[in-house]
């Protein structure tokens, strides 16, 4: 009986959610225009600057007709393009596209006036050092430029965004494109939660239903608040699936931090649920967190990254940068690797695998191809299953010296065994870094049923992108447990750091030369 009402109630909450939403595109497209005034705006504003302080042309007629740079401008034409991408830059590492939640005019104007201040820093940078280039490199800018291009800049890109934060408002106190939200709890503070979100649609939010602690409760009503109650909290995980949610609030002291984290790694992070937490539920946090907060009520939102928004641009920016050196350095190996396979075996040079990524996503992986095309796997699953639950009988070497890998495994050919003990198979991989589904250095990426058989602490380790090398690599390899990998991987994850990267990635190298057996 209960199944059935929390059933029915379910399918209410997605034909609210539904009715709450903007078409898909909408966002995308708004976005979109918002960069597309960005260009123009920060390229008027360079151009005013420029007319205003040098008092000069920035067109002229040439001998021909056509419209060109007047003379006097030609020197900062050639930073243009330089100022027009750290303009974007600068707007995008301060957040200022996301269009998501509730928002503050003050916080706004902070952020734009930090995008703006860092990117007239950086383009006064640009200028003395780059100084346009070889041509323009004893040429003299003018500061003024510079000032006003700051000041106009300040000014429309505020203006801009209060605008677009006002339409926002405007549509959402209409119920356009709020945010289909779940409660946890019938208590007080999640009453609380409500009544705010009702009162204030302006912040964003629509709560589409509420989740029950103990769905076995058979007095619990079908409503709580004004808001149907969709399931209890055991299953939500289907309820985040089936309404379509984007955002879950946890209001209730009772709610299990496993549960909750389980929940986290199965649905939060790969649809992009944003989890928020009553300031007073401790119990339930995890060790990163950031506090904000919905109208006038404190919420603590759960870290959806183990990393910075700093961190993250450099480490992406360092995984670009390394792997593009990689393959120009390695381009040689590619072809004579090419040619081994071809003559060892029948198949594909390259081998497409799906393995897990960041927060559970699959992706293709790119290897060279070790082993023989359409090669049997259960052995191999049914090797990775025991070694992962930890059975001893995994060991295949001695306590001395142990050894978790099937030597004798019949699929790998012989220019595979050589390709495995020199790590050369994985040379594709930098193709995965440069997709964005990889990183230079992170923990092994899984196979999809290896994944299967995790225990939950396990999956913490799918918190950061996998890597082409990683501690575990340099630490051990095939003679660590599995227990022993993760738990190198979680630490690598908790104590990033640029210099931690660098020494994994040095080494690396006497690995692969010592030859050591691949993974």
């Amino acid at each position: 009986m209960q199944a059935e009402r929390l059933e029915e109630t379910r399918i209410k909450a997605g034909a609210v959610r539904a009715a709450a939403r903007a078409p898909e595109w909408a966002v995308p497209a708004i976005k979109t225009l918002l960069v597309a005034f960005d260009l123009l705006l920060a390229c008027a504003c360079f151009l005013a600057a420029f007319y205003l302080r040098e008092g000069e042309a920035i067109l002229a007629r040439s001998s021909d007709g056509r419209l060109v740079w007047d003379s006097g401008f030609t020197p900062y034409a050639a930073l243009l393009a330089l100022v027009l991408v750290i303009r974007l830059l600068t707007l995008a590492y301060y957040d200022l596209y996301s269009l998501r939640g509730e928002y503050s005019y003050v916080d706004e104007a902070v952020r734009v006036f930090k995008a703006t201040a860092t990117g007239s820093l950086l383009i006064v940078a640009a200028a003395f050092l780059f100084r346009g280039g070889f041509e323009y490199r004893a040429f003299s800018y003018a500061r003024g430029v510079f000032l006003l291009d700051f000041a106009f800049a300040l000014g429309v890109f505020a203006a801009l965004r209060f605008a677009v934060r006002a339409s926002q408002t405007f549509v959402r106190r209409r119920g356009i494109n709020l945010i289909p939200t779940l409660v946890v709890g019938r208590g007080e503070e999640a009453a609380q939660c409500i009544e705010e979100m009702r009162d204030h649609p302006e912040l964003g939010y629509r709560v589409i239903g509420v989740v029950v602690n103990d769905a076995s409760d058979h007095n619990a009503p079908e409503e709580f608040a004004g808001v149907p109650v969709v399931c209890g909290v055991d299953d939500l995980t289907g309820a985040i699936r089936e309404t379509k949610a984007n955002e879950v609030i946890i209001a209730d002291v009772g709610v299990s931090s496993e549960l909750l984290f389980n929940v986290m790694m199965r649905v939060g992070r790969e649809r992009r649920v944003e989890f928020r937490i009553a300031p007073n539920l401790f119990n339930c946090l995890p060790r990163k967190t950031e506090i904000d907060q919905i109208g006038h009520l404190p919420m603590i939102r759960l870290f959806r990254e183990p990393l910075s928004s700093a961190a993250r641009v450099a480490k992406r920016l360092s995984d670009i940068l390394i792997a593009t050196f990689a393959l120009c350095v390695f381009a040689p190996a590619w072809l004579i690797v090419a040619i081994l396979i071809k003559l060892d075996s029948r198949g594909a040079v390259l081998y497409k695998q799906e393995r897990v990524g960041m927060d559970g996503r699959i992706f293709l992986i790119y290897k060279f191809r070790t082993m023989s095309a359409n090669a049997d796997d259960r052995q191999h699953r049914e090797f990775q299953r025991r070694y992962i639950e930890g059975h001893p009988e995994t060991n295949l070497g001695d306590s001395e010296r142990p050894v978790y890998k099937l030597h004798t495994d019949p699929r790998v050919t012989r220019s595979g065994r050589v390709l495995r003990r020199l790590s050369l198979d994985e040379l594709p991989q930098l193709l995965n870094v440069l997709r964005g589904d990889m990183s230079i250095v992170g923990p092994r990426p899984p196979i999809p049923y290896e994944v299967e058989a995790y225990e939950l602490w396990h999956r913490k380790r799918l918190d950061m992108k996998p890597g082409v090398t990683g501690l575990w690599q340099v630490s051990g390899r095939n003679r660590l447990s599995f227990d022993d990998m993760v738990r190198l991987d979680l630490f690598y994850i908790e104590n990033w750091s640029p210099l931690l990267d660098l020494r994994i990635i040095l080494r690396t190298l006497p690995v692969m030369l010592r030859g050591d057996d691949a993974y």
